[in-house]
């Protein structure tokens, strides 16, 4: 049974930032000492995550965004996803076979939506010029970064299918065609260019002001030189993905200047007191406050942290939950989505009522008021062939599924300014590099359903339903506690755990992110090949044989996991201002500090 030793919980009066890599976190840092507020501290670290982590992340990605800001006493959601290519269509797919859109390659590519999300961010809610946010990640690209562990491990597992399909990566990461060693410092200069390139634009604009001069930073990454760049070489450079076969990239110039990073509205929902805020369901997050609803009408504490029956209970709850999810869950500026019904006390009421003593193997949708489509729930590649008219009994494509994922960053500053966002996308296994740019795009659109009945359907300039998911919680009306974490489809699942471990067990931050997870795989995975494990439940190693015993003899398909988690809080202390902060033990690279 793995053991793992405990950090300590930092506190402090005047800043905390956390960050996936501890660079990262130490330009946070900086940039706090040096006069900014918490959003100036995310965005910083999200530019160098970018860099650090292109495992995990890249500039080419996506970063969802929610903050209170202390000048308006407000919570907001900035909508860091990109939309897909106008061009790319379901009908397009019909015409050249494709019956699931790929995870790797160029037609899931959507517009790179991190440098406008932070734009928009710092302009609005920062305090800083674009120049002194992106000179942390310009110093990192230009001098390097020793490579770690997980990077090197990465790098070793991905060497042949880099060098294979993406020369244009295999020359920045594989220096000497080699994976380089632990320790080895890594350079990307091209990196460093993109990012002066839009400091150059801010600073021949800057006697316009500090918001004119972030405009043309962001511009020209979507209008001009970067976006021109990265159009000629998708158009003119066919890679082959999953599908077997090879495709040119679809996105425009059109796509690129049109789209723009929005402030929303968040979702919310009381639980025990707290207002707990998520955004809409362009991503996951309403699913963490259904499953929140549904657990509201337990008795968690008299349950017993992971007794049978209270891993029963969580898991149950993440069957209807997810359930819901792939029913109705869509970008709303497409899909009529009834949050208001599915948030409901009312509706969780109902909806438990299907909880009984067994394992449910089904996948069964709530009843909203709404007529519910006629869809394959659990098979995504069959109903996408019935929709698309092809006989849906054959399993085309390459079943292939290569690693990914996400890091994240938070941030509070003594005003009551908090930030949590979850950065991914832009992985280097999953597309080329763009040469002289130094950075991938993201293949996020692998999430849409090609069943035009569906919400989450695929079409032009649409949102993918993606699976980040950060989460800021109010007490009172005051700032409280931000976190997030890495890990698709499981993140709603770890993050609730965490909070529940917090709320209801009374643990410290520390104690609520070291405690043993679970999570469950019932649902069709959101990314490629799309897979689902009916009754699948991965549980921690330290859960006890007897406890294991017991579920599966309610029928639970037991997998035991020793699966790393690197979830990360930030919170403050309505009452007397000291912010703390902690980030799991068994995250070997993130990082949190604070004075």
């Amino acid at each position: 049974m793995p053991t793992y030793p405990l950090r300590s919980i930092i506190n402090g009066t005047r800043g905390i930032v956390a960050g996936g890599h501890y660079l990262a976190a130490d330009a946070g840092f900086k940039i706090m000492q040096n006069g900014g507020n918490a959003v100036d501290a995310a965005a910083a670290m999200g530019f160098c995550l970018n860099l650090l982590e292109p495992h995990q992340n890249g500039l080419g990605g996506e970063v969802p965004v929610i903050l209170y800001s202390a000048e308006d006493r407000k919570v907001h959601v900035i909508s860091g996803q990109g939309w897909i290519a106008a061009k790319f269509t379901i009908d397009w797919c019909r015409e050249h076979g494709i019956d699931m859109i790929p995870g790797d390659g160029y037609l899931p590519a959507c517009v790179p939506a991190i440098v406008d999300t932070w734009a928009v961010a710092i302009k609005r809610f920062g305090t800083m010029s674009f120049s002194e946010i992106l000179a942390p990640a310009i110093e990192l690209a230009e001098n390097g970064f020793p490579v770690y562990e997980d990077l090197h491990n990465y790098l070793k597992i991905q060497q042949s299918r880099i060098k294979e399909l993406y020369p244009s990566t295999y020359d920045i990461f594989y220096p000497g065609d080699g994976v380089p060693e632990i320790g080895q410092i890594i350079k990307n200069p091209d990196f460093a260019k993109t990012l002066r390139l839009m400091c150059e634009a801010e600073n021949s604009a800057k006697g316009k002001g500090r918001y004119d001069g972030i405009r043309a930073a962001r511009d020209v990454f979507y209008k001009g030189e970067i976006a021109d760049k990265i159009i000629d070489f998708i158009s003119k450079n066919p890679v082959k993905d999953a599908s077997g076969q090879s495709h040119a990239g679809l996105l425009s110039r059109d796509d690129f200047a049109e789209w723009h990073a929005e402030v929303e509205e968040p979702i919310s929902i009381k639980y025990r007191g707290l207002d707990v805020y998520k955004c809409s369901s362009w991503t996951q997050g309403p699913v963490f406050l259904q499953q929140l609803r549904l657990l509201e009408g337990f008795d968690l504490k008299e349950l017993g942290l992971n007794t049978p029956e209270y891993i029963h209970t969580i898991v149950e709850c993440g069957k209807l939950a997810f359930a819901d999810r792939e029913t109705f869950y869509g970008d709303p500026k497409f899909d009529h989505v009834p949050l208001d019904v599915l948030l409901s006390s009312k509706y969780a009421d109902k909806r438990r009522d299907r909880i009984s003593g067994e394992a449910s193997m089904t996948l069964i949708p709530g009843d909203p008021g709404t007529k519910l489509p006629e869809y394959n729930l659990l098979d995504v590649r069959r109903d996408n062939r019935r929709a698309l008219g092809f006989n849906p009994f054959v399993n085309s494509g390459a079943d292939i599924k290569a690693n990914r994922d996400t890091t994240h960053l938070e941030a509070v500053d003594r005003d009551g300014n908090m930030v949590a966002a979850v950065t991914s996308g832009g992985w280097i296994h999953s597309s080329p590099v763009i040469p002289g740019l130094g950075f991938a795009l993201s293949t996020r659109g692998q999430m849409f359903y090609l069943n035009p009945d569906r919400p989450n359907a695929l079409e032009p300039h649409k949102r993918p339903r993606t699976t980040l998911t950060p989460t800021l919680v109010t007490k009172n009306g005051e700032p409280y506690m931000a976190f997030g974490i890495r890990g698709g489809d499981s993140q709603d699942q770890w993050t609730l755990q965490f909070f529940l471990n917090f709320v209801d067990f009374k643990m410290d931050l520390q104690q609520a992110l070291d405690a043993p997870h679970m999570h469950i795989e019932h649902m069709p995975g959101s990314f490629y090949p799309r897979t689902a494990f009916p009754g699948k439940v991965n549980l921690d190693m330290r859960i006890p044989p007897e406890v294991v015993r017991d579920l599966e003899n309610r029928g639970h398909k037991i997998n035991r996991m020793d699966y790393r988690l690197r979830g990360m809080c930030v919170m403050q202390d309505p009452t007397t201002g000291k912010l703390s902060g902690a980030v799991c033990s068994e995250s070997e690279y993130g990082k949190v500090a604070g004075w």
